[in-house]
Order: C-alpha cells, then structure tokens, then sequence
C-alpha cells in the first residue's frame, strides 16, 4: 500500500470552470438527430431538443459548450441561421443522403439550448470566407442592448430582446488546414484585422486566436512573434489535439489499451512545451490555452448508425481512461488553461451521448464528466504518489511504459475531491489519503466506474451496462483503486 500525499500548502492554481467545456459542430449526427429532434417529433422534447439530453447534460454542470464549428464553421453565414426563411447549403461534414445543411439549428436555437442546460455560448466564428465586418455585425447580433442597434432590433423581431451576452468568440479555426492553409504569420496579420473590428464594439468579451495542431511549435512561435506588441485584442490561444487511436474502438488488445493511454499522455507534454514558447514571448497574460478541440478519433463506424453518422465511435472504459487522465493533465496545470472543449457531445468523436430516432444513452465518457465536475472553480493542489511502470509493446513492435496511475486534487467550499484514475489493466492499486497542511474528515464519498472488462460499454440494446457506482469510505483506511477503473473522492476538511 503507498501513500498519496495531498499537500493543500502547494496551490497550482484555480481550475476554471471552463477546462470542464464542451463541442456541439453541425458535423455528423451531432445537431441533427442528435441533440435537435425538432418541434414536432414524436421523441421527448424541449423547444425541439432532446429532453433525456438536456436533463442528463445539465446535471453534469457544463460550463460552456462551442458551436457552430469546428471545420463547419469557415463556411458558415451566421445570417442563414436566423428568421424564417433559412437556405439550404452544402455540408460537406454530413454523412447523409444529400449532405446539405436545413440551418433549422442557428443562432437563437443554440443560445435557447445553452440556457435549457445551463452553460455559457461560445462562438467559433469564421475567419476564412467572410470579412471581418461579418463576425462584427454578428457580434452587434448577440450582444447589443435591447433597443439600440438595428442589429438588436432585427434580434428583437426574431424573438429575443434581450442580448444574448456571448462572452467567448473564436476568430476562426484550424487555420493552419481546412481554414484558410495559411501561415502563422499570415493568419497573425488576419487575427489582427478580425479582432480589432471585433473588440471596438462594447461589452464583455473574450477573443480566442486559432493555435497549433498538436505538436507543431513552429505554428505557436510563428504566431507569437507575429503577435508581438499587437496582443491587446487577444485573451486566449486555441490548440488541438486528439490522441487518435489504437486498434478496433471496440475490440482492442491488452497492448492497445495502454498504446492509446500514451498517446493520451502526450497532452501534457504538448501543452507544457506550447507554455514554454509563449512564456518565451512574454505571452502568458493574453494567451492562456484554449484546448477547444480533444479526445479520441476512432475509425468510424462502430457507433449505434453503423457508419451513418460521420465520424461516429463507440465509447467503452478506454475512452473513459482517456477522459479522466486528460482532465488531471488539466487539473494540474490550471495556471496555462483558460478552457478546453472535449470532442463532441453527441454522436460522434469521443461523445458524452449517443442518439438515435427514440434512443439516447450516456457512454462511459459522460460518467467521467460526473465524477469530475467537483473540480469546477475550486483550487488545484500539488499531489505526489509512488508510481509503477506498466510495460507493453507499442505500434512499432518496441517495449514501452507508462506510470500506472493519474491523479488530481483541489478543494472549495470545505470539500477536497480527489480524482484517482488506474491505469493498470492487470493490477487494481490501494492508496492511503495523506494530507499535507490540513485534515480530512474520516467518512468520505467515493464515485466509482470499473468493469471487469475494460472494452465494456453502453449501446441501445443495452443502456446502463456501464453504470457509475457510489460508496462510503473511511479515509483512515486504504482507498481501492480498481484495475482499468478510477474513483473520485470527495471528502469535507476538518474545521
């Protein structure tokens, strides 16, 4: 049995709410048949959403959900998703019979389904195909006080008085790709052009700069000293990364199961060494990591539409790993993080939900969210346990580890939540709670997803085969951390 030491005396910062994000593209079935059934379906709903959706979402207190896009959004006209003669336009990001998007879903659809459950708007607005007038008026659209602007005035015919007070606003995307193929330094002079139109018109917001792909440093340097002296209408900097994916989502082998974990490890190097480029340019007050796109990107196909569905996977224990060590990763370096958006929310890549006609179930990843959202606001402190190398055989026929277990602690509010994850498919690992600086109340709560088979997962047929499980524990005692499992702690601080 090892000790894991909980040092409240070593903050790393306030976890935003926000790291706790979410992504809703009009890509695949995530809007459509997804959380949007329409007004008038026989499926349970609210305002033309999923109702099962918007109760399970809300109650795993999302912070902010991104939306039009993604890819989507750098051919997306923000007006053709307003009032009520809307075009039809080609979609390239459906898997359907005519890969055309209705825009049924726009703008006051989106903003009615962020109050249904909750969470904060924030907008990926396109910089590629428009000028930056456009993402202005847009922005005059939403924000503008009742009354004033004709912009407001045309809000208040289409049924919204009131301003939609959108906080959060990409200025473009993956504009080193499918968004334009440009250079860091030529997308740092459109950056400036966009923003500057953006930021001159009253309110509270925040202006989000597209950032590298994974491990392309030259993109964060490229930009960084583009930037320089001109950062005053940037807050933050997006960057992707999706660990891909090892073998069958469904079917894979032991070695594959800790392949895929690896990959998911590369986060924390990734994000540590895009911090060290910005801190280099003195940087770090407007350029705050924005993880607006993560998680797995399995072949598709092995989702509930059977490959209908563009990029539609199945999310077993794996995927849950995943989630819950990058949302430690994330808890532990709170100080670089302003946001992260896990990708996506329904029927498609790394999805809390998978929906179909009728059906709708949560996957494993969606529990994870549960365990985790104690994490919100609170303030992150340093953990230290001994760890076990696991070894297996990589994709190119080499032996290779990781460190057997991931952890993250903070408190709030007189509660500490641990979050334990057992990277281990072989060895279940006990732990004794050690605090550091302050005491623990002896009876905790402790949340629990395990299985003994770690390719278990959720489908129509069967809906809770993966289930959340909770119990009390006696901190005085070792914790048990289930192997291909993992625990959330919450625990009051003695007075």
């Amino acid at each position: 049995m090892e000790k894991l030491y909980l040092m409240f005396p070593e903050e790393l910062g306030k976890i935003a709410p926000e790291v706790y994000g979410h992504f809703s593209e009009h890509i695949g079935g995530v809007i459509y048949d997804g959380i949007w059934v329409g007004k008038d379906s026989a499926v349970e709903n609210v305002h033309g959403f999923r109702k099962f959706l918007i109760d399970k979402f809300a109650a795993i207190h999302p912070p902010v959900l991104r939306w039009p896009g993604g890819c989507f959004a750098e051919t997306y006209d923000w007006r053709d998703g307003i009032g009520k003669e809307r075009p039809v336009r080609p979609n390239w990001w459906t898997r359907n019979d005519n890969r055309y998007e209705s825009n049924e879903v726009g703008t006051h659809e989106f903003m009615d389904f962020c109050e249904l459950v909750g969470t904060k708007p924030y907008v990926a607005a396109n910089l590629t195909s428009v000028t930056p007038l456009h993402v202005r008026d847009w922005i005059d659209y939403c924000n503008s006080p009742e009354g004033t602007t004709s912009y407001a005035k045309e809000r208040a015919e289409n049924g919204h008085p009131a301003p939609f007070d959108v906080k959060y606003w990409g200025i473009g995307n993956e504009n080193w790709g499918g968004g334009g193929n440009m250079t860091p330094e030529y997308y740092a002079m459109e950056y400036r052009r966009f923003s500057a139109l953006a930021d001159n018109l009253p309110g509270d917001k925040v202006l989000i700069a597209c950032g590298p792909n994974a491990a392309d440093y030259g993109w964060t340097k490229g930009f960084m000293e583009s930037m320089a002296n001109s950062e005053k209408h940037m807050q933050g900097l997006s960057l992707h990364y999706y660990c891909a994916f090892a073998g069958n989502p469904v079917a894979f082998s032991r070695d594959e199961w800790y392949q895929q974990l690896q990959q998911a490890l590369w986060m924390e190097d990734i994000l540590k060494r895009h911090w060290s480029i910005i801190e280099g340019y003195g940087m770090q007050a407007w350029s705050k990591l924005v993880i607006d796109e993560w998680g797995c990107w399995h072949p598709d196909g092995s989702g509930p539409s059977k490959g209908y569905n563009l990029f539609e996977q199945q999310s077993t224990m794996r995927d849950a790993m995943v989630t819950a060590l990058t949302l430690n990763i994330f808890n532990n370096h709170c100080d670089k993080i302003m946001m992260a958006n896990v990708a996506q929310l329904v029927n498609n890549l790394h999805a809390l939900f998978l929906a179909g006609g009728e059906n709708c179930i949560v996957t494993p990843t969606y529990h994870v969210f549960d365990m985790y959202k104690g994490h919100q606001g609170a303030t992150a402190i340093r953990t230290a346990v001994k760890r076990q190398k696991v070894a297996f055989t990589d994709k190119q026929g080499r032996e290779a580890g990781i460190d057997n277990l991931s952890v993250s602690a903070s408190y709030k509010d007189g509660t500490a939540t641990i979050t334990i994850a057992n990277l281990s498919a072989e060895d279940d690992s006990s732990l004794l709670l050690t605090p550091i600086g302050q005491q623990l109340c002896d009876a905790a709560k402790m949340q629990i997803l395990a299985e003994e088979d770690y390719h278990a997962h959720n489908t129509f047929e069967e809906p809770e085969r993966v289930l959340l499980k909770t119990q009390t524990v006696d901190l005085r005692e070792e914790i048990v951390i289930p192997r291909a499992g993992m625990v959330s702690i919450e625990a009051k601080i003695r007075e």
